[in-house]
């Protein structure tokens, strides 16, 4: 760390570097802000393949990612032949079947959403659908269909509900009024059905850990719905996101200093198909959180991903080494 904040990997927004010209933070895929080698993630295996159902969603939360909203379709609906294609790739790809995630948008806006998640279990791939839970999946066709894959495969298919905080004020800050009873209601209907299902929430508060998921412990027992809020793979609690904030950038010599490995970044075993509007075909990008930065496109294969990752973005500083966050439920 040249001699400076041995103890932690910080940089400045902005210093001179040895040509007196100065460079931003997150502006060079090699190099940070101070002249240091940037840190990056070699692909080891594939663990989870996303499949980005589209950016259309039935709401528009205050803090979206990636941006959805009932009007944006700039990652267009992917079909379920263009997901198949992707299955058969990835059925070669590594020793065991990945899981199949599934994230949009909203994933039960694409109208091919069943059946693109009845192929995955079909084929043998356990299968993580992340929703919000509220209209349409409550629309009767979907009720119906997931009800069907459910007694089929059972605890092979899981749903993770988006419930950004455990009190509706703060939840439906962020996702609108009445968004939390939404919410409420499809996730009553899953666990009252016998699916396998997890919540997803948010630390946006800065509230103690312990005493948040004592916040969703109390709302699960009030509405008799099976979810251990003490299991971090039961109530996973994400860091929140802020592309304006101002965050550390990650350098080779951060691993050691922070004792995090490499291997366990979400980029080391994940991958996100997307589809871009107006796109002839789809596209591979490092991971889910990053479909519009160009620097994290792949190719068009599986095959063609295989390569490092620059960490090149806030997100990936803040949600993934410093939060140590991952989308993935393996």
């Amino acid at each position: 760390m040249n001699g400076q904040n041995r103890g932690e990997c910080y940089f400045p927004v902005m210093v001179t570097v040895l040509d007196n010209a100065p460079r931003e933070k997150f502006s060079d895929p090699l190099l940070t802000a101070k002249g240091e080698t940037r840190a990056s993630v070699g692909f080891r295996e594939l663990r989870t393949l996303w499949i980005n159902t589209g950016t259309l969603c039935n709401i528009e939360c205050a803090n979206c990612y990636i941006h959805s909203s009932p009007t944006d379709d700039r990652l267009t609906y992917i079909s379920a032949a263009e997901a198949a294609s992707f299955f058969d790739e990835a059925a070669g790809f590594s020793d065991a079947l990945p899981e199949i995630g599934f994230t949009g948008g909203e994933p039960f806006m694409n109208p091919d959403m069943l059946a693109m998640t009845g192929d995955a279990l079909a084929r043998g791939h356990a299968v993580l659908i992340l929703t919000n839970a509220m209209q349409p999946m409550l629309r009767p066709r979907v009720k119906a269909g997931l009800l069907a894959l459910n007694e089929t495969y059972g605890r092979q298919l899981s749903l993770r509900v988006s419930l950004d905080h455990y009190t509706e004020t703060l939840h439906d800050a962020e996702r609108g009024a009445g968004s939390f009873a939404k919410a409420m209601e499809g996730l009553r209907w899953l666990a009252e059905n016998g699916f396998a299902v997890s919540v997803a929430g948010r630390t946006v508060t800065g509230e103690p850990e312990d005493e948040q998921r004592g916040g969703y412990a109390a709302v699960f027992e009030r509405e008799n719905i099976r979810i251990d809020a003490n299991n971090a793979a039961m109530l996973v609690l994400f860091p929140e996101m802020d592309e304006k904030a101002d965050v550390p950038e990650i350098t080779t010599a951060c691993w050691g200093i922070l004792h995090v490995d490499p291997a366990n970044m979400m980029c080391a075993t994940s991958r996100m198909v997307v589809k871009r509007k107006g796109a002839a075909a789809p596209a591979v990008v490092a991971c889910t959180l990053l479909p519009d930065d160009p620097q994290f496109e792949m190719g068009t294969t599986l095959e063609e991903s295989v390569r490092p990752v620059q960490l090149n973005h806030r997100h990936c500083a803040k949600f993934c080494v410093l939060g140590g966050a991952s989308c993935s439920a393996s």
